[in-house]
């Protein structure tokens, strides 16, 4: 079990994985794709699966792991090339089968026992199809490849090449086609030995892991380098995914044969700023942008016919916007209709709280003294109503000395006399002796009496 393994912080990760194993002299020799992780017991832990490729020419075996140790191992007749667990039937419990490509052969273990060997024909190439790869001419020799398509009707063969490039063949076409576009460039600092998916369901996380010429095994989702770590040894295979009973467990293998396990803490999170710096994510994402209509381009059209006309309407109607504003806020200033004082040496601020269902409101004024240091002093409240709608228990009432920073609540009780129900604005007016115009006015929007009706 990999939990019952020894485990510490790992260095140079950022502390996001620890050192589950490791074995310098395990002597596994492999590739990415000869390595798999399946649960071949039904006991709900995972295996190890490792087509180990020997000396290259001797040695060629299947390896099971379980936790540390070599559980299993079978001979093969030739150098592996891949390795796959798959479910052949749907009894239960559900135990999967491995697949293995030896040589022209596919050996299939059931039970970690040979159930099944597929020998590929051998196919004369068709005469066809020899012309036209003779008519697709590369300028490097080609090391992977990717097919999709029909022939005869469309098809696309992706083709990456020894010198670096991803070159596409495409059948050609009167019209234009858009190419491939780069949407993104990486410059690594040492050339990638193997890579492989990282997939967490448990989170909804996906990203790549590239092992590095370097020793060096870095995380990226799209072009944002998450983790970095450091290895003894160069990397030539990674495998990410469920190990024994964890779920987050990271298998490498070394160019020396050495065998590396880490652990994904469960505390790990990976943000997307933690790579080189850089434009933002969101700039990477495509556009859904939509097609052009009749009517966008019929639009694009007048703008490029009469763009100084509407530049001059638009400048036009903002000035004049500007203007109403500037009248509305002169207007608000010096009648005193804005909640906050504008006055610097008496800076207030109110609002006003309305409760109660009627015919008795209960009317609560919140005022407020915004000075720094300076308390503000000989301050009244009086207010204007309609005297055949309503009735103010004390229409006139003196704040006292107001302390910076403090709330002082007003109270006084509103009798609607009424029972048209109807409502009404009731003005408020904070006042300085001496002073004519007020410091602050509010318009309360008064309730419709539910009071009356219900009676």
């Amino acid at each position: 079990d990999v939990s019952a393994m020894s485990s510490g912080d790992s260095s140079g990760d950022g502390g996001k994985w620890l050192d589950a194993h490791y074995d310098p002299m395990a002597g596994l020799y492999t590739f990415s794709s000869c390595v798999d992780l399946a649960e071949l017991s039904g006991d709900g832990e995972s295996r190890l699966l490792v087509g180990d490729l020997g000396s290259g020419s001797a040695g060629m075996k299947l390896k099971v792991y379980r936790g540390t140790s070599l559980t299993s191992e079978s001979t093969l007749l030739d150098l592996p090339s891949g390795v796959v667990a798959f479910f052949m039937d749907l009894h239960e419990p559900r135990i999967p089968a491995v697949a293995v490509a030896s040589g022209p052969c596919i050996y299939v273990y059931k039970n970690l026992r040979p159930y099944f060997k597929f020998t590929l024909p051998s196919l004369q190439v068709n005469t066809l199809e020899q012309d036209v790869w003779q008519q697709m001419s590369l300028p490097a020799a080609p090391s992977f490849m990717d097919v999709t398509g029909q022939f005869d009707v469309e098809f696309r063969i992706t083709v990456a090449c020894r010198n670096g490039n991803i070159y596409i063949l495409r059948r050609p076409k009167e019209e234009n086609s858009p190419l491939g576009k780069r949407l993104w460039r990486t410059v690594l600092a040492a050339p990638i030995t193997t890579m492989a998916a990282m997939d967490l369901p448990t989170r909804g996380f996906q990203a790549v892991l590239l092992g590095l010429a370097n020793c060096e095994v870095q995380l990226y989702r799209d072009k944002n380098l998450l983790s970095t770590i450091k290895t003894p040894d160069v990397v030539t295979s990674i495998c990410f995914g469920r190990y024994g009973r964890e779920d987050g467990t990271l298998i490498m293998t070394t160019r020396a044969g050495g065998l590396i396990v880490k652990i994904l803490k469960r505390t790990a999170v990976f943000d997307d700023r933690d790579g080189a710096p850089g434009p933002p994510q969101a700039q990477s994402i495509r556009l859904n942008v939509p097609k052009k209509t009749k009517l966008y381009v019929d639009q694009t059209l007048r703008e490029r016919e009469s763009g100084a006309a509407m530049h001059r309407a638009f400048q036009m109607d903002l000035s004049r916007l500007r203007l109403a504003a500037a009248k509305a806020y002169v207007k608000a200033l010096e009648s005193s209709l804005t909640p906050v004082s504008s006055s610097l040496s008496e800076p207030l601020k109110m609002n006003a709280v309305v409760q109660g269902l009627g015919p008795t409101f209960k009317l609560t004024l919140n005022v407020q003294n915004t000075a720094a240091c300076r308390p503000v002093m000989n301050l009244a409240v009086s207010f204007l109503y309609d005297e055949s709608l309503y009735r103010v228990k004390n229409p006139f009432l003196r704040i006292p000395l107001l302390v910076p920073g403090l709330i002082y609540p007003i109270q006084t009780f509103v009798e609607c006399t009424s029972d048209k129900g109807i409502a009404d604005i009731i003005k408020v007016f904070v006042l300085h002796e001496g002073r004519s115009s007020p410091l602050l006015t509010a318009h309360i929007n008064m309730p419709v009496s539910e009071g009356l009706t219900l009676n």
